[in-house]
């Protein structure tokens, strides 16, 4: 596919997950940096994502928003960057439901326990979609603890990618335990050179651009 791809973000945001996908299809793209509070709040930018939250991509004139969304996208549209199991492999089914348990479970226990919200009682269990982050955790370990060095058996995907970089970021600042689960399938992961170069990249951004760090979080999606 020869549209342009135009990748929204912010070093600080969720957009790190996508510019990591970007790196690993290998394929040419544009970068447009926001400014939280700034930039992600211009009519240009709510042009393209009304919720004023980043990352987003445009691909020809497709617009993906939320980052989990962006990462299947992207899977399906580079097939030769072998990030998802074909369709009628019989692996596709695990790799749907790791990478959208990603992005309802991790994303909302995430959510949880970052505003201190850790310990739920029973009615709440039933009516958060998580139940709640110890389930959510154990759940990931349980997973990560078989011999199977990935999600969905041998085959590294866009659902490990997109689960490795929660929780690299999720134990790094304490929300998420550093189970030993957790601490082998990271190494797995983030050791993959598309995950150190995006990484470089964004970590070059801030250093030159110390305007980009955001007074507050919650702008990235």
């Amino acid at each position: 596919m020869s549209e342009r791809l135009v990748f929204y973000t912010n070093p600080m945001s969720r957009g790190r997950t996508t510019r990591w996908m970007l790196e690993e299809i290998a394929v040419p793209y544009e970068t447009e940096v926001l400014t939280y509070g700034g930039t992600m709040k211009s009519p240009d930018y709510l042009a393209i994502n009304p919720m004023g939250k980043v990352p987003a991509i445009k691909h020809g004139d497709t617009v993906i928003t939320e980052c989990a969304a962006i990462i299947a996208y992207l899977a399906d549209a580079f097939p030769e960057a072998g990030l998802a199991p074909a369709v009628d492999d019989p692996r596709r089914g695990a790799y749907y439901r790791w990478l959208f348990f990603g992005a309802g479970c991790v994303e909302g226990a995430a959510s949880a326990a970052t505003i201190g919200i850790k310990e739920l009682d029973e009615r709440q269990r039933a009516m958060a979609g998580f139940g709640s982050v110890q389930q959510v955790i154990d759940t990931l370990d349980n997973a990560l603890s078989h011999p199977q060095p990935y999600l969905t058996g041998d085959m590294f995907t866009a659902a490990d990618l997109y689960i490795g970089s929660q929780l690299a970021w999720l134990t790094s600042y304490g929300v998420f335990e550093k189970r030993a689960s957790f601490v082998s399938y990271i190494e797995r992961t983030t050791s993959r050179e598309a995950a150190k170069l995006a990484n470089q990249i964004d970590e070059e951004l801030i250093a030159q651009n110390p305007e980009l760090l955001p007074e507050g979080m919650g702008e990235g999606s």
